[in-house]
């Protein structure tokens, strides 16, 4: 007999095949594809007489257009509610919350899951009084006489990033203090021992070298290294694409948006044992859309669509990205209007974003909704932190080792930001101060210039800077931001300022910014 456990992560609200840069969009990702390679395993384990355990590994309520376009609309449309009608229909065994579950507060979240048919799992957190999601730590579940055990684990570095009122009450331990109780309680209870973890991993599978700052974000190595019992752990947070063995224990996490499906294989002797067991991501591309969730949620994409497609303003001049990395390395007229963006809803008069991915574009001359939220796709909300003008030269240095200069004189992305993934939104660019990065010299040593209002800034000058949340807890190995630091925060998520700053300026000039300056050679 074989156990398949099958997994999504991180879909953030991804239902069609779509990423939503035109009306008529495709792309090979997405709830429907992989809801159909899910329906298509489960069919098969059935011919075979296999068990199939369907994990969602949480990060699903968040993070498109279409989930912030139910936010907006909840009171009237309920479109939310379709989501958990989806994973119902899916047969999800056990839910697993992501951190960006928390994002829209709890009298969103609350209505949103209140319908599903299948547990909410965690063990090391504890809910707050204005929630009512979390079940239980495990599940046990009996298949074709086979109990299967499921420890619920999600990542504790949510206080990091959350708004403080989105999280009132709550208490967050380590996922492997919880592992380290649970799962030899499970052991004595079931006979195989599942971990389904929103988080991801810390080090290197292969030689558990540290692949970040340890900072217990991600405790994947932790729990396949130093919890006994585990048979198989599924994972997700990082947006990576694994499939793994490691230490004899298969794990899988399958990307985001739904362009993988995770699948571990247990097989079983008669007494239940396991032995044997592999690691997979299924492509979901391919897969033939579920029809009954097109239609579920048909009237939905319609209106998203129609909302995107709302002109906002014109832009006079060129403010599309050409060239992602040109775009990094002297500043750009998109980056720095979300800078002034920012500026204008603060008050600041120094502000920092990221060009987040290289799927951005920027924007055309007509500017819509779609543009916005292609653009700017977090919901962020914004912090000003006062800093010295030691810690902002601190942060440029860290931007500056962004940049990696080979023997032949070619530029690319240091490892520090594109291992053990890519990192392109832990780089940013500021606006209202001139800087000059020297990348001939040795990381740390490569801001040569900085000024503010035209004079040299020094190490004891107190400087109000812009920034976002994750940044301003210092997301992204920015340690010299801290909350402790905060003299303002603006809880409207980004791209809605950047709309309402676009409807409030009916033209907008794009001008090349040139306070940044790159010295290579």
């Amino acid at each position: 007999m074989k156990i398949k456990i099958v997994s999504t992560s991180d879909v953030h609200g991804y239902i069609y095949p779509t990423n939503f840069t035109s009306r008529n969009d495709y792309h090979g990702l997405g709830y429907l594809k992989a809801g159909a390679v899910i329906e298509k395993i489960r069919r098969q384990a059935e011919q075979d007489g296999d068990i199939v355990l369907y994990v969602e590994d949480g990060d699903f309520v968040e993070g498109s257009p279409m989930t912030d376009y139910a936010y907006q609309t909840c009171d009237e449309k309920h479109y939310n509610l379709d989501l958990v009608k989806m994973v119902n229909h899916l047969q999800a065994d056990v839910g697993i919350l992501g951190n960006h579950e928390f994002n829209y507060g709890p009298d969103y979240l609350n209505p949103t899951l209140a319908d599903r048919n299948y547990p909410i799992l965690n063990a090391n957190m504890q809910e707050g009084p204005d929630y009512h999601i979390i079940d239980a730590p495990y599940k046990i579940i009996e298949k074709n006489g086979v109990r299967i055990g499921v420890l619920g684990l999600t990542t504790q570095y949510i206080p990091h990033w959350e708004q403080p009122d989105h999280i009132k009450g709550w208490k967050f331990e380590p996922a492997l203090k919880a592992a380290q109780k649970y799962v030899p309680e499970l052991r004595k209870k079931a006979d195989i021992v599942v971990v389904a973890y929103h988080g991801g991993f810390e080090r290197d599978l292969a030689t558990g070298e540290p692949t970040e700052s340890l900072t217990g974000e991600n405790e994947g190595y932790q729990l396949l290294t130093e919890v006994p019992g585990i048979d198989a752990l599924v994972t997700g947070h990082q947006h990576r694409q694994i499939a793994e063995v490691v230490n004899g224990i298969p794990t899988t996490q399958p990307g985001f948006r739904g362009e993988k499906v995770g699948c571990i294989t247990l097989e079983l002797n008669d007494q239940k044992q396991v032995i044997g067991s592999k690691a997979e991501l299924i492509d979901t591309a391919d897969a033939d859309e579920e029809m009954w969730m097109n239609a579920l949620t048909a009237d939905w994409r319609n209106d998203v669509e129609d909302w995107l497609d709302q002109t906002l303003t014109t832009i006079d001049g060129d403010m599309e990205i050409h060239d992602p990395m040109q775009a990094r390395l002297h500043g750009h007229a998109y980056l720095d209007l979300v800078n002034k963006v920012e500026m204008d809803a603060t008050g600041a008069d120094i502000a920092g974003t990221a060009l987040f991915n290289d799927e951005v574009t920027g924007l055309g001359h007509e500017v819509t909704i779609r543009n916005v939220m292609n653009s700017y796709v977090y919901p962020n909300t914004l912090v000003v932190e006062k800093i010295t003008g030691k810690d902002l030269k601190a942060a440029l240095e860290r931007c500056a080792s962004f940049f990696e200069v080979g023997e032949d004189g070619k530029l690319s992305v240091s490892k520090d930001f594109s291992y053990p993934k890519m990192q392109l939104y832990n780089y940013d660019y500021y606006s209202g101060i001139d800087y000059t990065f020297d990348l001939r010299q040795p990381q740390g040593h490569r801001v040569t210039e900085l000024k503010y209002h035209d004079k040299d800034v020094q190490d004891t000058d107190e400087l109000n800077v812009a920034i976002n949340q994750y940044r301003a807890v210092g997301g992204g190995d920015y340690p010299m931001y801290s909350m402790d630091k905060m003299v303002k925060q603006v809880e409207n998520e980004m791209p809605r300022m950047i709309i309402a700053y676009l409807q409030k300026h009916p033209e907008i000039k794009a001008v090349q910014p040139t306070n940044l300056k790159i010295i290579m050679k």
